[in-house]
């Protein structure tokens, strides 16, 4: 009788410290990084009055392009550390109707230790 009162309050305390927040760290949650990499070397090397074709050249495809005919081109990477706060890096690129770059807004700027 003893035992199965015993094995109760393992089994109820188990249950109460499975949602508390001191053992969340102790899950693994993986790192998920999504869309453009893009490396501070690599968007340093990019300037105003390039073709679309150089630019795709240094860093890859977009991730997104205005759907409505626009020549601007998105470059966003986000990532998500396990524990830790989501980051988002957004690289717009606008481009004129020659496909020539005419403006580069890069936000959050990326720094050299990435």
């Amino acid at each position: 009788m003893r035992s199965k009162i015993l094995t109760a309050a393992t089994a109820a305390l188990l249950l109460t410290t499975a949602g508390c927040s001191t053992l969340e760290r102790v899950v693994y949650r993986p790192d998920i990084n999504q869309g453009n990499y893009l490396v501070a070397t690599d968007v340093s090397k990019i300037h105003t009055g390039m073709s679309q074709q150089q630019v795709a050249y240094t860093l890859g495809t977009p991730m997104m392009s205005d759907p409505f005919g626009s020549n601007v081109w998105y470059y966003v990477f986000r990532q998500e550390p396990g524990h830790e706060k989501v980051t988002q890096q957004t690289l717009t690129l606008t481009f004129n109707s020659s496909g020539i770059l005419t403006n580069i807004d890069n936000k959050p700027a990326l720094s050299k230790t990435r």
